[in-house]
């Protein structure tokens, strides 16, 4: 009989392989020069938090197509953690972001080390770039060092391409999509390329792909992780602006501020008449919008049931999500852990 599923164990076993491995490269990196430290720091801080819920897609994404348990596999899991940790620190610095899990976001932490330094501010920012860029590469590092057969790594190699490629193209959508008329189509194709495909899908996939699944079970891996993976945006898209900062570790401005194409705002977009479009803009990308102008917002958004729309959007994604899971032939266990982490992943208020 399989044993069950552990969440809180296996996050354990996924932390200490990230604060190992992420610790020795880090003494590496601090070793060519001390004034590399902080830097160095930052590599470190950036895996210091996190639900692992990437790692664990991937782990089931093996477990599901009849592999057993494995450390080498949890080492491969674990560098999707490290593409979170670099897609971060990169959204961040786009985003300008100042809080990520409560604390200073790699580019504002990184200041105080060149805070004497012309451009200081910029300075810092082309640091923090460097160290998502490092964390990308160490994501590779730690997967083809991870102990599996190199046949069963090169089953997955091709994944990781179209994993990059497609973040990417979401990160510059985001980008592209900033500022402009809020389309809930168009914000439905950021999240997915930006986050949804790279949380859910695409660990699934790899994780498939290295315990040898078949075309018609990486299908329902398809099926299955996408409309989650879109869910989990979502939710976190409201968590954004409705979420409590103490929890959520992030400022609630931030997607007003920056006018960014969230599925919320495009909802509240479509939904608005004239007047209400006409207070929306005058309140959308002001860097200096204070709490008034929030809840202004917040209240323009309660009032045309937008939150509630958006409600509705992750409870069908989610259905979709676990009708998929069921059609699928795979483990009782392996079944029980993905639709556990259905439920993680999209009922959470972190």
């Amino acid at each position: 009989m399989a044993e069950p599923w552990e969440p809180t164990a296996f996050k354990g076993r996924v932390d200490g392989v990230l604060r190992a491995f992420v610790a020795r490269e880090a003494d590496h990196l601090a070793a060519v020069d001390p004034v590399l430290g902080p830097v160095a720091e930052q590599v470190e801080a950036a895996v210091a938090d996190g639900k692992r819920l990437r790692a664990a897609f991937c782990y089931w994404g093996w477990r599901a197509a009849g592999q057993p348990d494995s450390d080498a596999l949890v080492r491969a899991a674990a560098s999707m953690e490290l593409v979170h940790a670099a897609a971060v620190v990169h959204d961040d610095l786009v985003d300008d972001s100042a809080l990520r899990h409560g604390r200073p976001t790699a580019h504002v932490a990184l200041r105080a080390a060149v805070r004497r330094r012309p451009r200081a501010v910029a300075a810092a920012r082309s640091l923090a770039m460097l160290v998502g860029d490092l964390l990308m590469a160490l994501a590779g590092e730690l997967f083809t060092t991870s102990g599996l057969p190199a046949a069963y790594l090169a089953r997955a190699r091709p994944l990781w391409t179209v994993l990059a490629r497609e973040l990417v193209a979401g990160e510059c959508l985001d980008i592209l999509r900033t500022g402009a008329e809020p389309d809930t189509a168009a914000s439905l194709k950021v999240i997915r390329y930006k986050t949804a495909k790279y949380t859910v899908e695409h660990p699934l996939l790899i994780g498939g792909a290295l315990a040898g699944a078949d075309g018609r079970l990486g299908e329902g891996y398809r099926a299955y992780g996408l409309p989650l993976g879109e869910a989990f945006q979502l939710r976190d898209d409201l968590l954004g602006l409705f979420g409590d900062p103490g929890r959520t570790g992030k400022a609630n401005a931030d997607d007003v501020r920056a006018h960014r194409p969230t599925a919320l705002l495009a909802e509240t977009w479509r939904l608005a008449d004239e007047a209400e479009r006409e207070r929306l803009r005058a309140l959308l990308g002001r860097r200096d919008l204070d709490a008034d102008g929030l809840d202004a917002v917040r209240e323009v958004m309660r009032r045309l049931g937008a939150p509630d729309r958006v409600e509705d959007m992750i409870g069908a994604r989610v259905g979709t999500a676990l009708a998929a899971l069921h059609e699928l032939d795979v483990p009782a266990h392996a079944a029980t852990a993905l639709t556990a982490l259905a439920h993680t992943a999209t009922d959470r208020s972190t």
